[in-house]
């Protein structure tokens, strides 16, 4: 590396990435274990905004104004799908009187997008929050997973 240069792994269980950064002003952030982002000056970008930015790529099965959905490079199932909000929430404990609105609109896109993916026999759809309960992006996320009998408990 030269001067300037920063080095920075994003550790995620379901995505690993290697990014090379010549900008003095970008910096790695650990949050929390397991929990990577790139600060860019003052803001801080998880890789769920890089992928709403078109900086990372991403397998997209829908998209509006408010939401994306795009394939887990990690599948856990024959179909998993991660719906996010465009607007930045960072867990279930971030949803507030003015986002709840954004929330609605997430399920009624799982809703959308487990018909487009033919899930007729069902799907399970899961929020992890916090380091304990699995949440390894601090951008809200909702895993669609389907296309087989899911077995019960989950983890």
């Amino acid at each position: 590396m030269t001067r300037g240069e920063v080095f920075l792994l994003l550790s995620v269980p379901c995505f690993a990435e290697v990014i090379w950064y010549r900008q003095p002003s970008v910096a790695k952030l650990r949050s929390s274990p397991g929990i990577w982002h790139v600060r860019k000056g003052d803001a801080v970008a998880t890789i769920f905004t890089k992928i709403i930015d078109r900086e990372i790529p991403a397998d997209i099965v829908y998209e509006d104004d408010h939401a994306l959905a795009f394939r887990d490079i990690n599948p856990q199932a024959p179909v998993h799908v991660l719906i996010i909000p465009k607007q930045e929430i960072a867990s279930l404990n971030e949803i507030t009187a003015e986002n709840q609105a954004v929330m609605a609109h997430l399920f009624s896109v799982v809703r959308q997008v487990a018909a487009q993916l033919e899930l007729t026999g069902g799907y399970r759809t899961v929020i992890n929050c916090g380091a304990d309960g699995g949440q390894t992006v601090d951008h809200i996320h909702i895993h669609l997973l389907g296309g087989r009998e899911l077995s019960w408990p989950p983890g």
